[in-house]
């Protein structure tokens, strides 16, 4: 491989990360591997599609407890978090509706199949034993199947090896935080373990506007979150590996986000708080076999999902959802070539749920192929079609293309993308009927619904300039989504019926002056409109900006700051009673610090919110203001 092209490589794990850059020494030298975008591990220069890639390294460098905390700067994602730590969290990725993104962990599908859209809940999943999290933007139905229209969200954890290490940490500070972590890992001879345990409390968080209480008393919301994982690997023979993941998660929360609805309208929230019960296991064994010299390798997947949802709501019957999922995949990879390599794919996936408040399931077979290319280390290219067979409504045909052109004479990589996805209905929108004491008020499930589309493209860049030391880049990203399910007219059922347009620029520029010094900013400008009525979406702030900046002052110290600005979008009032109005934007600046003082215990502490600014995220949720955090962490 000639030098130049070499150290383009290299220098592509700087471009990978939009939040910040990767704080590693050789985070410059050493090319950054990505596996979402193509199923196989491939350097990220060589991707058309538009991704972001966080590390472990970035991870405690930002001091992120959770994985909103993680994705909270990300380009060409909103989050929206009804309070603080353990709130319900959507994200809507390139304008794309909250169920719009594949969660993964481990390979896991990880979304709730008890839930009304089938939206996942990033509040629970803590950050202590993440490797990496990747982002994939736009439509990735190609290789994922539903739920990909926004993009796909791939969280890998740690591996264990070398002799056994044991971490533990704990910290506390503002809103009566107090978390702790402790893990194991390592390897031995053919063996590989990693195990973790994580406790997250925030005790004590003010979430509800006081202008909402009247004559009320006003709560604090209570999170409690108890994570084990592991993470077991072994070489069989020199040809043959298993592996397998389990993540279980138990959380308790007491909140303020219900609505008195002893009273109409439900203006205000109901003085006495609600309960929500939270339990959740994920899990996934792997075999994998090398044949032909590497030129064949396939693998085997077995996984299984399970949520556990208990919802205690004054003034209203206890709410139990229980749903869980089966899913069972092949891969295979044929080299055909330098630079050439086929992926072919197959899984059978079922979904049910069970007495929430009725039982039903739904099948799914699918088959995939992809065709990776690699011409002359200068044109790269991954193209790929997939084949869904559900068996409440039938086939579904998805497609991708994602070139990338490098030309090592300027420093500049072209790229772009142009695919399809679709969201299947979710069991709740088929089969869930929700009976009130007024039956004009009655909703009623729609067996007939049909998946939401979408088609999207984009075209980028991205320049080095200053011999490496500088580069910028933008985006331009555009989706059609279709067939969106919605309510009827009469509010009695949801029915296809919406459309939508979204596009927008995704833009960057980072900069390192010198090796201790990193410094980014991103910009994210989307427009999200309803074709119907030619509306904004709600929630899709058309502004998004972040600055990043991480200092090695010294060998033993570092310091990190962060700055995210979120622009004014439309919303709805708290119980939606008023269903646009205008929230004003907000700009948050955080601060971390951590310092070695020995080989093997740190001391850090972070200053969150530093300007105490007080602003709602949804409308009606009080975001924490000013918080302070400090802790000590050991590794042996």
């Amino acid at each position: 491989m000639p030098k130049l092209t070499r150290a383009l490589l290299a220098s592509a794990s700087f471009v990978a990360l939009s939040t910040s850059v990767s704080y590693a020494d050789d985070a410059v030298t050493v090319p950054a591997i990505v596996i979402s975008a193509t199923r196989n591990p491939t350097p990220i220069n060589q991707i058309g599609s538009s991704m972001t890639l966080i590390t472990s390294d970035d991870i405690e460098a930002r001091q992120d407890q959770s994985l909103p905390d993680v994705l909270r700067d990300v380009p060409g994602l909103n989050m929206v978090q009804s309070g603080g730590e353990g709130g319900q969290t959507s994200i809507f990725m390139r304008g794309a509706n909250s169920n719009h993104t594949k969660v993964l962990i481990d390979g896991i599908d990880v979304s709730d199949p008890t839930t009304p859209s089938g939206a996942f809940n990033f509040a629970p999943i803590l950050a202590s034993d993440i490797e990496r999290v990747e982002v994939l933007r736009g439509p990735q139905s190609s290789l994922y199947g539903s739920d990909a229209i926004g993009g796909v969200i791939n969280i890998i954890t740690k591996k264990g090896s070398g002799p056994a290490q044991f971490t533990a940490s704990a910290e506390a500070g503002s809103f009566h935080t107090f978390n702790q972590s402790a893990g194991v890992s390592g390897s031995l001879e053919r063996f590989n373990y990693a195990f973790d345990v994580t406790h997250l409390q925030a005790g004590a968080t003010p979430v509800t506007p006081i202008n909402l209480l009247v004559n009320e008393p006003h709560h604090d919301d209570y999170f409690n979150d108890l994570t084990f994982s592991s993470k077991l690997g072994a070489n069989l023979t020199d040809t043959i590996d298993v592996g397998l993941v389990t993540r279980y998660i138990e959380t308790d929360a007491l909140v303020t986000s219900d609505d008195d609805f002893s009273v109409f309208p439900a203006h205000f929230p109901d003085p006495i708080q609600s309960e929500s019960r939270n339990k959740e296991f994920f899990t996934r064994a792997t075999a994998h076999q090398k044949l032909f010299d590497g030129v064949y390798d396939q693998t085997f997947g077995a996984a299984y999902t399970s949520y556990n949802r208990e919802d205690f709501v004054p003034n209203i019957a206890p709410l139990f959802n229980y749903g869980d999922r089966v899913k069972l995949d092949w891969q295979g990879n044929i080299r055909l070539a330098e630079g050439e390599i086929a992926t072919l794919g197959a899984e059978h996936q079922l979904d049910e749920i069970d007495k929430s408040p009725i039982s039903a399931q739904t099948k799914n077979n699918a088959g995939f192929a992809e065709l990776q290319s690699n011409i002359g280390e200068r044109f790269f290219n991954a193209i790929s079609v997939r084949y869904d067979d559900n068996s409440r409504f039938g086939g579904e045909t998805t497609y991708r293309i994602a070139p990338a052109v490098l030309i090592a004479e300027t420093d500049t990589k072209l790229k772009a993308s142009y695919g399809t996805g679709f969201k299947a209905p979710s069991l709740n929108q088929l089969f869930v009927t929700f009976f009130a004491a007024d039956p004009t008020f009655n909703f009623y499930a729609n067996p007939n619904l049909q998946p939401e589309k979408s088609t999207g493209y984009d075209l980028g860049f991205e320049q080095y300039v200053l011999g490496k030391q500088a580069q910028f880049g933008s985006t331009y990203f555009h989706n059609d989504i279709k067939n969106l399910i919605q309510a009827n007219p009469a509010f009695t059922t949801n029915i296809n019926i919406g459309h939508a347009t979204t596009y927008g620029f995704e833009n960057f520029v980072s900069y390192k002056p010198w090796d201790a010094l990193t410094l980014r900013a991103d910009h994210t400008f989307t427009i999200a409109e309803n074709d119907t009525d030619h509306q904004e979406l709600i929630r899709r702030p058309k502004n998004k900006a972040s600055l990043g900046a991480m200092w090695q002052a010294r060998p033993d110290v570092r310091l990190t700051a962060t700055a995210l600005y979120v622009g004014s979008r439309i919303d709805g009032s708290r119980d939606f009673t008023v269903p646009r109005l205008t929230a004003g934007g907000y700009t948050t600046f955080n601060l971390a610090a951590d310092y070695d003082i020995k080989d093997n215990v740190t001391l850090y502490g972070r200053v969150e919110n530093l300007l105490d600014r007080h602003y709602q995220n949804p409308v009606g949720f009080d975001q924490p203001g000013l918080g302070a955090y400090a802790g000590v962490k050991t590794k042996f």
